[in-house]
């Protein structure tokens, strides 16, 4: 069964904002990038490091540690296959934004899905 949490009016994270939100001792970083929501895990999974003050070119998220890049919207990086961000869905009920804690994405990327996503098909 899903488990949701509230993360405040769609119109705190209007496009081009990001946000945090704090759950169960883990903060999840919100971006809106040109109208299309993304929720992951503010934790980058090379070193822990936090990710939500990183760089952010198009929906590429640059790590602010050692510069590992993360596509916000699929959690891979692009061109290669191994470390993955945790990714949640995130939507709009009611003008309100709704993380899902369901099962998030796996830690390593699936070389298939990756490629696939990361070459545009």
């Amino acid at each position: 069964m899903s488990r949701c949490i509230q993360a405040g009016s769609i119109d705190e994270l209007v496009p081009g904002q990001r946000k945090l939100v704090f759950v169960d001792g883990r903060s999840i970083a919100l971006f809106n990038i040109d109208g299309t929501l993304s929720a992951i895990d503010n934790s980058c999974p090379h070193n822990g490091a936090s990710l939500a003050n990183g760089q952010l070119e198009g929906t590429l998220l640059r790590c602010p540690a050692h510069g590992l890049r993360f596509d916000v919207t699929t959690g891979c990086m692009p061109g290669s296959v191994g470390l993955r961000l945790k990714t949640f869905p995130i939507r709009v009920v009611e003008g309100e934004l709704e993380v899902v804690l369901d099962e998030p994405a796996p830690q390593r990327c699936d070389s298939l899905a990756c490629s696939r996503e990361n070459s545009g098909g």
